[in-house]
């Protein structure tokens, strides 16, 4: 729910100016804060009961650390998966600090957690910020809803300060919900948007842009590494990029139109022929979404021609036939998402992960969530509205 402004292919190649270069990169690494992602097996089958929930949190708690890399200012949090392939970290709210797991979503822009004003029973699962125990808390009266593919909630707007790591913003506003709806079986205790000013619903400031309007961060950037591995080594990084997370160069694409991490994507295929896409489409790459979503009537074409077969709420495959990559072209570069990626295993079989979009948009929509990120490294620029992709390491 990644962008450099930082230019590493015209930089000059002059001899003279090597030394410059070197002096600059020196100082850029050291204004990255990274901030690791970690994965962990789903919860919601196993620990149904409230109170098992609640001991495993505690038994499990992942504490903030902060370790430094090379004499730079890295911070490292660990990060939770739900539903086994997405991603959430720690971020802390008040003084002194509480502690909350929330999503990094390139998909929304507002920063919300739960609440002592949520009395409701689904608030109850979640770690509540405790707003009588910040000394620099402060109430707004205004109020607003967000809507996500998996639930909403209602908030109130409040300010304090809020911690990334390294990175501080005081009097950040941010929400506190009163109502949350579809959330009860999910670890996350919030959200924090990581999109364009305007995609805001409640009208506050991202955090993001207010760290980068108080010169907290270097460059208006931030990237994200989504391990395949199911505990630890993913990472989100804000300020730059580290180009140790992936290969070869990174492949820069415009935005449709600044305020939403929309890209326009050529096509898609599989076997070289055209299968979705045909005349062109949008692609929106979301970070807070775990599948690849797309049209309805696409999508079920998709499944006809791997052979999918519905069975419940899913659709199945036979486990020993060899399928193809599906390959996304976007501004004239393949980027294949093999069989691997797209077939998941459970006790029935082995299924098809693509999923329809809830409400079709007039335009046709891709929606490219964490199957399509753990295989390419993600940049959001926000100093040249681009997103780069190269293939993760």
């Amino acid at each position: 729910m990644l962008r450099t402004q930082t230019s590493l292919n015209t930089w000059t190649q002059e001899r003279s100016m090597k030394w410059i270069v070197l002096l600059w990169l020196v100082a850029f690494s050291e204004c990255i804060v990274k901030i690791p992602l970690r994965r962990v097996k789903t919860m919601r089958n196993t620990l149904r009961g409230k109170n098992m929930l609640n001991n495993f949190l505690k038994e499990h708690a992942y504490r903030l650390s902060q370790i430094s890399f090379r004499g730079s200012n890295l911070t490292i949090h660990p990060l939770r998966n739900i539903e086994d392939v997405v991603y959430m970290g720690s971020i802390t709210i008040g003084t002194p600090p509480q502690e909350f797991q929330v999503i990094f979503d390139t998909g929304s822009s507002d920063l919300w957690v739960s609440s002592d004003f949520c009395a409701i029973p689904a608030c109850s699962t979640h770690n509540r910020f405790r707003y009588l125990q910040s000394s620099t808390f402060r109430i707004t009266n205004k109020t607003f809803s967000v809507t996500y593919g998996s639930g909403r909630m209602k908030g109130v707007v409040a300010h304090d300060t809020v911690r990334i790591g390294d990175l501080v913003s005081t009097d950040q506003p941010f929400g506190l919900s009163m109502a949350e709806y579809g959330f009860e079986d999910i670890t996350f205790d919030g959200v924090l948007g990581l999109n364009y000013p305007n995609m805001s619903s409640s009208g506050a400031i991202p955090i993001f842009d207010k760290l980068k309007n108080e010169g907290a961060i270097s460059e208006p950037v931030f990237a994200f590494y989504l391990s395949k591995d199911e505990q630890e080594g993913s990472v989100v990084m804000f300020g730059g990029v580290d180009h140790h997370y992936y290969k070869g160069e990174l492949n820069w694409v415009p935005l449709i139109q600044a305020g939403d991490w929309i890209v326009h994507m050529d096509r898609i295929s599989m076997r070289r022929k055209v299968i979705a896409c045909s005349g062109g489409c949008e692609a929106v790459v979301d970070t807070g979404v775990s599948v690849i979503k797309g049209p309805r009537t696409l999508v079920n074409n998709i499944r006809k021609l791997i052979g999918a077969t519905p069975w419940g709420s899913k659709h199945y495959v036979s486990c020993s036939v060899d399928l193809p990559p599906i390959i996304f072209t976007i501004n004239g570069i393949n980027y294949p998402v093999p069989a691997r990626a797209y077939i998941l295993k459970d006790y029935r079989g082995c299924y098809f992960i693509f999923e329809e979009i809830a409400v079709s948009p007039p335009i046709e929509t891709w929606i490219l969530g964490d199957i399509f990120l753990r295989l390419y490294f993600s940049v959001y620029d926000r100093g040249n509205d681009r997103i780069g992709l190269a293939r993760a390491v």
